[in-house]
């Protein structure tokens, strides 16, 4: 008995449904590999953010009460925590609680400034706490996609909310008649305001140790 092949009709139809069927299956892992692409670039930005808040945080936690030499080299004396409220120059202030376990010659507190440059905030610090001392901050982006930032403070005297630390930042380099601000009370909270292009506007509230 003669065997029966198929015919020609049948093999054209096979074939696009085999077709058919690997299209499909391809525009499925394209899919796939888009959304996992898209995944990784929000996990990473959410990462920064937060390894950025967390940064933050650690930092205004461990402010003290230690004015600097100016970052400038001019030797004028800096309060422990300096904000003029109207450049990009955020904040400049003394911190301790700098880990060495290397054990390296140097002292536990430094100095640390957050700027806003270019889109971005940077952390700089020095590796000395009067940095007339050094030459170049260690710079490090903590935040990047940032449209604006605010930084205000809570003013312990008389509870409010001031754009500039301390009060007479905004007016230079304090005095020898001024000189027991370097050493005024850290104020009660900062609060950070950052517009993320991305994320939008997120507010956080740091409440300083006394």
């Amino acid at each position: 008995m003669r065997s029966r092949g198929f015919t020609l009709i049948e093999v054209v139809v096979a074939l696009f449904i085999s077709a058919l069927m690997l299209a499909m299956g391809y525009a499925a892992i394209s899919q796939a590999l888009r959304d996992r692409d898209g995944i990784n670039v929000s996990q990473a930005r959410v990462t920064e953010i937060q390894r950025g808040m967390r940064i933050v945080a650690q930092d205004f936690a461990q402010i003290v009460a230690r004015p600097a030499r100016d970052v400038q080299g001019a030797g004028d004396l800096l309060p422990a925590l300096y904000a003029k409220g109207t450049d990009n120059q955020l904040l400049t202030f003394s911190r301790a609680g700098w880990s060495n376990p290397a054990g390296i010659q140097r002292p536990a507190e430094q100095r640390v400034r957050y700027s806003f440059v270019d889109g971005s905030i940077v952390r700089d610090h020095w590796l000395s706490l009067d940095p007339a001392l050094n030459t170049e901050p260690r710079e490090r982006v903590i935040f990047t996609k940032v449209k604006s930032v605010e930084i205000r403070f809570l003013d312990p005297v008389n509870r409010i909310w001031r754009k500039e630390w301390p009060a007479i930042a905004g007016s230079g380099p304090p005095t020898p008649l001024t000189i027991d601000l370097m050493y005024r009370p850290r104020p009660l909270a900062i609060e950070l305001t950052i517009e993320f292009e991305d994320w939008g506007r997120i507010v956080r509230t740091f409440e300083i140790p006394t």
